[in-house]
């Protein structure tokens, strides 16, 4: 009698999980939902779950909490997307990296996207014109700039017809230097508050009346540096730090108009953001003129101009692949019910280390991720050569 029990409770777990699926992947073909990370991590919980359940609860009991656990998930599925129905999407940094790929393949999706450049007349911007559609519009637009921010307002509104703005994307940024915070100037503290967060604000404030005729999206690009402490972006995490408390309080104060907001922590993906071999030859030279000469005699300045070699090691940390960032955004743009938060890329295991395990953890991982270059500056090493004074 127990093993006819044991073999009925299989087949009754063995039909509720084939129910589930038959559902899930109706819905999902329906909806047009493409199955993401969450998705899959809540069927690996699911398969956990029933493994706990068959083994260690009573047949009723456990089928039971089972089966509630799957109409749970089931109902949890995205309910849907909206149709793109030429919907205008305004895109702030489109010159290169995320925001050109961005604004290429949104104009592929059916968007009437406003690609805004920092140069108008500039090569990524010549390019992006060149191959898209008619529908994308180029716009000139520092965020850093008031009387451009001002300028672009009024001619998207021209664009528009009066219309709303369905999505707005801050995407404009700038990394700073990958150095010791301690070294860093503080002229790029200020210059990546400027961008990635005050700039990035004002422009926001800006077009919020257009955001809210269209009911619309704003979507906000983060970084995993600004979620997690990471070695040398000190200025660059503290910028996009405040951009994603920002962006949390805009979710709660804007539900009221109807616009919904996201937050993006992409994490591993190659972009011009790091610059070029010449920068960051520069940047140990101005970095030697801005410190005092007890820090430049502690850290050593063989220490400091090898510092852009870490420019090198997350380059090779990263991925040219930059899709999981377009289907995110595509989700976040049209979904009925979108994430507030979405982490395209390499994030799961920095995140997992940062919230679960001990910090001495994620620290080591965390530098060997981003520091592959050893070298300590001669001042922890005992071999520097300090510079004697005059009596």
């Amino acid at each position: 009698m127990d093993q006819l029990f044991a073999e009925a409770s299989f087949l009754h777990y063995l039909g509720v999980s084939l129910l589930l699926g038959g559902a899930v992947l109706y819905k999902l073909r329906k909806n047009q939902v493409r199955l993401g990370k969450r998705c899959a991590f809540g069927v690996l919980l699911l398969a956990l779950l029933e493994v706990f359940c068959f083994l260690a609860l009573p047949g009723f009991l456990g089928l039971s909490l089972f089966a509630l656990s799957c109409l749970i998930f089931y109902v949890s599925i995205s309910p849907g997307m909206l149709p793109v129905d030429s919907k205008a999407v305004l895109i702030t940094g489109c010159d290169s990296g995320i925001g050109y790929a961005l604004a290429r393949y949104l104009d592929t999706v059916g968007f009437n996207v406003i690609a805004a450049v920092l140069n108008k007349d500039g090569q990524g911007a010549v390019a992006l014109k060149s191959s898209c559609s008619q529908r994308l519009s180029l716009l000139q637009l520092d965020v850093t700039n008031s009387a451009q921010i001002k300028k672009a307002y009024e001619e998207v509104k021209a664009v528009l017809h009066n219309k709303g703005l369905w999505g707005f994307i801050n995407n404009a940024g700038v990394l700073g230097y990958v150095v010791d915070g301690e070294l860093l100037p503080i002229d790029m503290y200020k210059k990546c508050m400027e961008v990635n967060f005050f700039g990035a604000v004002e422009v926001t404030k800006t077009f919020f009346p257009l955001l809210r005729k269209a009911r619309g999206r704003l979507i906000n690009i983060c970084s995993l540096g600004g979620y997690i402490p990471m070695p040398g972006l000190s200025a660059y995490g503290a910028s996009k730090a405040a951009l994603s408390m920002f962006s949390g309080v805009m979710r709660q104060e804007l539900s009221k108009w109807g616009v919904k907001v996201a937050a993006f922590y992409p994490g591993g993906f190659k972009t011009n953001i790091c610059g070029s071999e010449r920068q960051w030859d520069e940047q140990g030279k101005e970095i030697l003129a801005s410190i005092m000469q007890e820090t430049r005699d502690d850290f050593g300045e063989d220490y400091i101009f090898k510092l852009k070699n870490r420019y090198n090691d997350m380059i090779d940390n990263s991925s040219a692949d930059i899709s999981p960032v377009l289907y995110d955004m595509h989700h976040a743009l049209l979904a009925k019910k979108p994430n507030y938060m979405y982490t395209p890329g390499h994030t799961l295991l920095l995140l997992s280390l940062f919230h679960y395990f001990p910090l001495w953890i994620y620290d080591l991982v965390a530098n060997r991720l981003i520091i592959k270059n050893k070298q300590l500056p001669c001042g922890v090493l005992g071999t520097c050569q300090h510079k004697s004074k005059d009596m």
